[in-house]
Formats: C-alpha cells, sequence, structure tokens
C-alpha cells in the first residue's frame, strides 16, 4: 500500500506534466488547430534496402561436403606421401635432381593433408581455435600449395633436360643434387615469399578464419589474380612446353618403352589439368566479380559459392594423387616401396616375389639411378 510519503514524493512531478501539457496545448490557442496532412507518415520503401542474401542451403551443403571430401584426401594424402618420404629415407634414395624434387613434393603435400582437419573445421562450425592457428592454418596451406606448384615445374624442367637435352645434362651430372637441393631450398623461400599477404592479413572474421573482411574485398582481387598467374598460368606454360618436347624427343626415339613413357606424361598432364583447370577457372570468375564490386543476385552468389567449394575438393586432390602419378608409377621406386612393405611386415615373402619377379625383365632394362628412364 502506497504510504503518505510516497505520495508527497509523487506530487510535484505529476506537477510538472500538468504545467507542461497545458503550455504546449496553449501555443495553438482555442481556434487553432493542428493540420495533420502536413505530417503525413510516409510508408518506408524498403526496395531501397540491400536484401541479406540467405546462404543456409550453402551451409547444410558444406556441412556434409567438406568433412568426407576432407577426410578421403587427407587420409590418402597422408599414406600416399608418408610411403615416398620412408621409401627415400630408408633407401637413401637422393642420387638425382627429381628424387630430391620428389621428396620436397612430398613433404609440402603432407603438410598441406596436415591443414585439411582445420579446414573442414572452419568450414562446417564457428572458428574456435584463436587466431594463431587461424594463421597457421593459412600460412602452411599456402607455402605448401606455392612449393608444390613450383615443384612440379622443377620437375618438369628436369625431365626435359634429362630427355630432350640428354647430352648437356649428363656434363652437369655431378652437380646435379646439388643443384637441386638448393633450388629446392629456393623453392620454399619463394613460397614463403608469396604466403605473406596470408600471413599478414588473416583473421578471425564472424566467427571465420579468413584474410578478406568480405566478398567484396579488394584484397581478394590482389591475393587470388597473384596465386592464379604464379601458381596455375605460369606453371601451365612452363610443363606444357617441357612435356611436348619431351614427347616430340620420344616420338623420334626408336625405343620400344617410348608409348609407356608418352602415356606417363599424358597423365601426369592430365592430372594436372582435371585438378587444377576447374577451380582456377571459377578463381578467376569469382576475382572478376568481386573487383566489380561483387553481385546482388543472391542465387548467382550461392551458385559461385557451390563451385568454389566443388573445384576446391578438387583442387586439393593434388596432394594424394601426386605420389601415384610421380613416384609409384616408376619401376625402381615401385620395386623399393614393395621391398619397404615386406621389411615392415606389411607384406609376405611370397606376395613381393609375385609382384617384383613378374616385371623383372622389363625393369631391366628400364632401371637407372632415377625413377624409369622416362619417368616425369
Amino acid at each position: 500500500m502506497t504510504s503518505v510519503s510516497d505520495l508527497q514524493n509523487l506530487l510535484p512531478t505529476l506537477l510538472i506534466w500538468v504545467l507542461n501539457f497545458k503550455f504546449c496545448f496553449s501555443q495553438y490557442g482555442e481556434n487553432s488547430s493542428i493540420n495533420f496532412a502536413e505530417y503525413n507518415i510516409t510508408t518506408v520503401d524498403y526496395d531501397d534496402f540491400p536484401a541479406l542474401c540467405v546462404k543456409e542451403s550453402n551451409r547444410q551443403f558444406r556441412l556434409w561436403f567438406m568433412p568426407t571430401f576432407y577426410s578421403i584426401i587427407c587420409l590418402l594424402g597422408l599414406a600416399g606421401n608418408l610411403l615416398v618420404i620412408l621409401t627415400y629415407f630408408y633407401f637413401s634414395r637422393l642420387k638425382t635432381m627429381t628424387d630430391v624434387y620428389l621428396l620436397n613434393l612430398s613433404f609440402a603435400d603432407l603438410l598441406f593433408a596436415l591443414t585439411l582437419p582445420f579446414w573442414a573445421a572452419n568450414s562446417m562450425a564457428e572458428w574456435r581455435l584463436g587466431p594463431v592457428v587461424c594463421k597457421g592454418m593459412h600460412t602452411i596451406y599456402k607455402v605448401s600449395f606455392y612449393s608444390s606448384m613450383f615443384l612440379l615445374c622443377f620437375i618438369s624442367v628436369d625431365r626435359y633436360f634429362a630427355i630432350s637435352k640428354a647430352v648437356s645434362a649428363h656434363r652437369h651430372r655431378s652437380k646435379a643434387v646439388f643443384l637441386s637441393k638448393a633450388s629446392s631450398a629456393a623453392i620454399w623461400v619463394m613460397a614463403m615469399i608469396f604466403s605473406i599477404p596470408e600471413m599478414a592479413y588473416t583473421t578471425i572474421n564472424n566467427n571465420t578464419c579468413t584474410p578478406y573482411s568480405s566478398s567484396s574485398d579488394q584484397l581478394r582481387v590482389s591475393i587470388q589474380a597473384s596465386q592464379i598467374v604464379v601458381a596455375f598460368a605460369l606453371p601451365l606454360l612452363i610443363m606444357s612446353f617441357c612435356y611436348s618436347s619431351i614427347i616430340q624427343t620420344l616420338c623420334q626415339a626408336r625405343n620400344f618403352e617410348r608409348y609407356k613413357a608418352i602415356k606417363v606424361i599424358l597423365a601426369v598432364v592430365a592430372v594436372f589439368l582435371l585438378c587444377q583447370v576447374p577451380y582456377n577457372l571459377v578463381l578467376f570468375w569469382t576475382t572478376i566479380v568481386t573487383a566489380n564490386g561483387g553481385t546482388e543476385d543472391c542465387n548467382y552468389e550461392n551458385r559461385l559459392l557451390y563451385a568454389t567449394d566443388v573445384t576446391q575438393c578438387v583442387a586439393f586432390l593434388r596432394c594424394c594423387l601426386n605420389p601415384f602419378v610421380y613416384a609409384f608409377i616408376g619401376v625402381k621406386f615401385r620395386h623399393d616401396l614393395l621391398k619397404l612393405l615386406k621389411d615392415l611386415g606389411c607384406m609376405s615373402q611370397e606376395r613381393f616375389f609375385r609382384y617384383t619377379c613378374g616385371g623383372r625383365r622389363s625393369s631391366a632394362a628400364n632401371d637407372t639411378e632415377t625413377t624409369t628412364t622416362f619417368s616425369p
């Protein structure tokens, strides 16, 4: 119940309200009337405001697509590249430039495969691992990405000189391993330099680990454009020249193994094109859209996201396909791998002889210090 003291405190406040109301009403006078037509309440045109693009379908797609494919790529990439690394160290196979490049390529692909679980977590839910892990994930990805692309170029150049320029390559054979180690170190340094933007700008934005502030960030244009030129167009140009010259040389040779070697080279080129071309085409188009300020068509933006997710997973396949295309396809390397599995107890003695003795005749003609005579 209200006490007398409370009413005494409330009366001055009520008196002030009454006086203010009377003062405002007296401004118009008795004969004055308010022309409410002058104070029309207009409706707001919401069409002038940008509509929020709903991307729920893309999020639901990522919830099952990304973990599935990232898990497959991660497991295959770890298994294949670890086998290559173990084989090289177990048999001390660093005898040629290709051996050194393939070992570095396996390390680059192994590092990339190790970041895939973090990529899956970033695409499924909010990033909760902090800015340090965020920067580390993007930095390792970019360093391994650029180094693997550069190493593929150097492998093609090495095969070009070993086959198309065999005489001049034989003169520098004693310095080959040293040159390959020095060039591999230079490749890793170059990869780190091109990864500086990822190190500097990557942060947690809208609970997502990304180097971009928005889909229309102009920083995305410069980073993606440099990636397309340096990590796709340039390697494609170098590999096209080297392997086309190798094929011409092999076609002029009178060796019965030349057709097999040509098939190997075509397989190398086909894997590179199938993995890299779709993603880089989508990346090129999204770069153009971003440079023009983005798009207001929500359906179009969602289709670009779907295309980016699918083609990026296809491009990520390179880390688990490279061991099979560049290492396991060689006769000598395959023989060493089987011997390693036998020594580790993963293969019986009978099965080892069954796999190795069947191809002894063909491998005897092809065995050199590298994988095969014409292997890429």
